[in-house]
């Protein structure tokens, strides 16, 4: 194997490089004497936590440094949580590999009420994302939703202060991070559909670095990638972005992949879902299907809407 060292680009937050280190070792055992090192680094998304991330310009901060860092080649590759990834990458990169998905759902967390029903009216919810605050208000019109910006421990933080009676989370970082015990209950998806791609990690490299797409190849899950291009088919078709509240969940029984799509109001007065079934080789067309279904239902000018005030 030429290539004898391999630097990983990750953020520097507590899950990122948790994430990082899992693709390490993944690599570690498969290639025994490739050296592998992880470059630690500070996007601007985790710089701008006062303001929430639907109004600087959504997830895709949080990857822009690192994909400056392949460019430079000062790294080899970029370790994402496949959520954080815009649904069209700059021109230049390709996502070489998805990670087997782990736990895609939502979870609970308080320290006081076992579930989003014990909670009385007025209590406070702290969430970072439109798509569960729209869903949540929905059912539980009676509870006041709260930005929560920052990393899991920041936020548990400050539930712990009390500033929120309880706070929502994916359940995947906790459970990365040893926090499951934090967990109250896992929101089911007829509560809060996920976000497209929740659980899954990306490995993104430099388009020209086919040497690179090689070597990470075996750590591509095919059922999970299948999966999430069908979620992200969805977004992409509906142009989604941080600014709408939008949620995609696939799964495949047998050889079928069976897509749930959803587009919100912020306010969750006006919730549009649609869902379709396709087999595992047509999941970008399945994608568009439910996306389209959702527009005959007048998702684009639910979309516009939200876009005008936000």
């Amino acid at each position: 194997m030429a290539q004898n060292h391999l630097v990983i680009a990750s953020r520097e937050s507590a899950l990122a490089m948790w994430q990082a280190r899992f693709v390490q070792q993944r690599l570690q055992l498969l290639y025994p004497d490739l050296e592998i090192y992880i470059q630690g680094m500070t996007t601007r998304g985790d710089r701008l936590l006062t303001q929430s991330l639907a109004k600087i310009g959504g997830k895709g901060l949080f990857i822009k440094e690192l994909e400056y860092a392949l460019q430079q080649k000062t790294a080899d590759i970029a370790v994402h949580s496949l959520k954080d990834v815009p649904m069209e990458l700059p021109s230049g990169f390709v996502l070489a590999a998805i990670t087997e998905r782990a736990n895609p759902f939502d979870a609970f967390v308080s320290n006081h009420f076992e579930n989003l029903g014990c909670l009385p009216t007025q209590a406070v919810v702290g969430t970072s994302s439109l798509r569960r605050a729209a869903q949540i208000q929905a059912l539980y019109p009676h509870l006041q939703i709260k930005s929560l910006r920052g990393n899991v421990q920041t936020r548990l933080n400050k539930l712990d202060k009390g500033d929120y009676d309880a706070i929502i989370l994916a359940a995947a970082g906790l459970e990365r991070l040893g926090l499951q015990q934090r967990i109250r209950t896992y929101l089911k998806t007829e509560e809060v559909l996920p976000a497209v791609g929740q659980g899954a990690l990306a490995v993104e490299v430099a388009k020209h670095r086919t040497d690179l797409q090689a070597l990470l190849k075996p750590l591509h899950h095919s059922v999970t990638a299948a999966c999430v291009m069908a979620e992200r088919s969805l977004a992409l078709k509906l142009g989604g972005n941080c600014q709408i509240p939008l949620a995609a969940y696939c799964v495949k029984k047998s050889n079928i992949l069976h897509l749930r799509g959803l587009v919100a109001s912020p306010d969750g007065s006006i919730i549009l879902r649609a869902a379709a079934q396709a087999p595992v080789d047509k999941a970008k067309q399945l994608g568009v299907k439910v996306a389209d279904q959702l527009i005959q239902q007048g998702a684009q000018e639910l979309i516009a809407t939200v876009l005008s005030v936000s």
